[in-house]
């Protein structure tokens, strides 16, 4: 207590008297570098398709990516993250296109890379769900589950074709246990140990997956509760985590990012690896639905929460808003 009876010595709130204290003492700074934007690119379309439940959100034709990539270069952004949409016709049990030297998902790597080089990471969903007739993230076995070892000599095999398209970082995102192992010893075999692996460690079961069901025309039927995991669950997550950095993952992941902040930050906590979380599609949907009803003010809504996902401890975000927010930044 101070001399005068009843008033507060500390005054925390002279830390907060205007914008440029705020600013110097921010504990959190959100930089471009610190951004990787997802992109649909999708076969046979002669111009983008908006995603009706991603406002803002298109599948890219490879001309309209490739200039997203060049956007996203000038904004400051560190990747983009590839998601290829086959023609339907060409989609099958096994996801022949995901292995196809001249699908969608590889002829996107090598147009984006010609199109920035080096200066934009060039990333890809590794993982067979847009690519099969059933929707699932790997081959079925006679009894219509999810044949784990099959799956991940499919894997593999895709590791190596993206990584013969110029891909920089690839993101095994099937959650097949052994997945970052394979992954890691097919592209070695073929030379290309400098290829990264961004491990989706924890990727849970979520409902929030929603919309980038329509973004990528998948075909699923049923649900993903016997590979992703049960969103009641702390332990499993740190499980993976111990395999994934085990079998060579350079990067982990949270996904989603919002309705797990807590995952995140033990996870940050436990590791000497970078850690990437995945704000995705139903989250983003979330926002820009309140914002478009006049609910919620969207471009605050939007820092607020990317603030949040790095002061949980990710120091690698991917959302859509990436191009955006750092052109803002």
């Amino acid at each position: 207590m101070s001399s005068h009876g009843s008033f507060p010595g500390s005054r925390p709130r002279r830390l907060r008297v205007n914008p440029v204290m705020r600013r110097m003492v921010a504990e959190t700074r959100l930089h471009p570098a610190d951004l990787i934007l997802p992109a649909f690119v999708r076969e046979g379309i002669s111009r983008p398709a908006p995603v009706s439940t991603m406002p803002g959100v298109v599948q890219h034709t490879l001309d309209t990516l490739r200039k997203a990539a060049a956007e996203a270069v000038a904004a400051g952004v560190s990747g983009i993250m590839l998601f290829g949409v086959p023609e339907a016709a060409k989609k099958d049990a096994t996801g022949t296109a995901g292995t196809d030297p001249d699908g969608i998902l590889q002829t996107a790597i090598r147009a984006v890379k010609a199109e920035v080089g080096d200066e934009l990471l060039v990333m890809s969903d590794l993982c067979l769900d847009e690519f099969t007739d059933h929707g699932h993230c790997g081959v079925l076995d006679a009894d219509g589950r999810v044949d784990n070892d099959a799956t991940l000599e499919r894997y593999a095999e895709m590791a190596q074709v993206q990584a013969d398209a110029g891909v920089h970082v690839v993101g095994p995102s099937g959650m097949m246990d052994g997945q970052v192992a394979v992954v890691r010893d097919a592209l070695d075999t073929i030379g290309k140990e400098d290829v990264s692996i961004l491990a989706y460690t924890a990727k849970y079961s979520s409902a929030f997956y929603g919309p980038f069901r329509e973004a990528v025309g998948s075909s699923l039927k049923g649900d993903r509760k016997t590979y992703q995991q049960d969103p009641a669950n702390v332990r499993e997550a740190l499980r993976e985590l111990a395999l994934d950095l085990e079998e060579g993952a350079d990067l982990v992941m949270v996904k989603p990012a919002l309705p797990y902040l807590d995952i995140l930050a033990r996870i940050a906590d436990e590791v000497n690896v970078p850690v990437a979380a995945y704000q995705i599609s139903g989250e983003y949907a979330m926002i820009e639905a309140a914002a478009e009803k006049g609910w919620i003010d969207r471009d605050a809504a939007i820092l607020e929460t990317l603030t949040g996902i790095k002061r949980a401890g990710a120091s690698v975000i991917l959302t859509y808003w990436a191009t955006e927010v750092a052109e803002k930044l």
